[in-house]
């Protein structure tokens, strides 16, 4: 199975060469590696390219935004497999890859997922957050569950199904995307119960109330536009759910 792995970069010079070597470090053999650059101003694309060994494919050009980029790298990809790992991210051990595999083969699933951490921006032994994402169980969005998008392994084959990220999400494509795949069209997931990425803390949708109400808004709009309703609590539960990952 040849699994791609996206990387989105623009002006993430500080951090991509973290995400880079947490790929490129995988004991899976079978990985194709596509950066998708937003024209970057400062020197990510110097550092990309001391990996241009590892790197199927590097493509810089302006994009609107981190899903049309993700969605321009899923056009390119030629694995079997495709994921997503922004260049704040790292997977967690080099063996990642090669226990997803195993799992997609033995359970015959449509999409992988694990568990998260957020760690500190700079110290990335601090861990802030831990998101345990737990076995999935049909109705589980109606709870106010989804899984962590950055762990998502999902088989090629459902987004030429499905479709890619409606761009007209902002901070809530990735949670529509799963929505769409999971929830409506119910597509077979696995859970692998392990950590698979560490995340530096500061996502957008997460940065202020502000941007948190917005994020909510798009979450309606998000079951809205597949026809679904949401439950009573679902649009409330969603964000509270994630106050339990600050204990651990």
């Amino acid at each position: 199975m040849k699994v791609s792995v996206i990387t989105v970069t623009y002006n993430s010079a500080q951090t991509v060469e973290d995400t880079i070597k947490s790929v490129v470090n995988q004991d899976y053999n079978d990985i194709e590696y596509i950066i998708i650059d937003g024209l970057s101003k400062d020197n990510t694309l110097e550092i990309v390219n001391k990996y241009n060994t590892k790197i199927a494919k590097v493509i810089s050009e302006k994009d609107h935004g981190i899903y049309d980029a993700i969605s321009k790298g899923i056009k390119n990809a030629t694995g079997d497999i495709v994921v997503a790992l922004n260049s704040d991210d790292m997977y967690a051990s080099n063996d990642i890859i090669t226990k997803v595999v195993e799992l997609f083969k033995s359970s015959h699933a449509d999409a992988v997922y694990g568990d998260l951490n957020y760690v500190d921006r700079v110290d990335t032994k601090k861990v802030i957050r831990k998101w345990k994402s737990g076995a999935y169980k049909k109705g589980h969005f109606l709870k106010g569950w989804m899984p962590p998008h950055p762990t998502l392994f999902v088989r090629n084959y459902c987004y030429q199904k499905y479709g890619s990220f409606n761009l007209s999400l902002r901070s809530s494509a990735d949670y529509e995307l799963m929505l769409r795949f999971i929830h409506k069209h119910q597509i077979k997931v696995a859970y692998l119960p392990q950590l698979i990425v560490n995340m530096r803390a500061g996502g957008q949708s997460n940065v202020s109330f502000k941007n948190r109400f917005k994020a909510n808004r798009e979450d309606r709009k998000a079951w809205e536009i597949n026809g679904l309703k949401p439950g009573l609590l679902t649009l409330l539960r969603k964000p509270l759910s994630k106050i339990k990952q600050y204990f651990h």
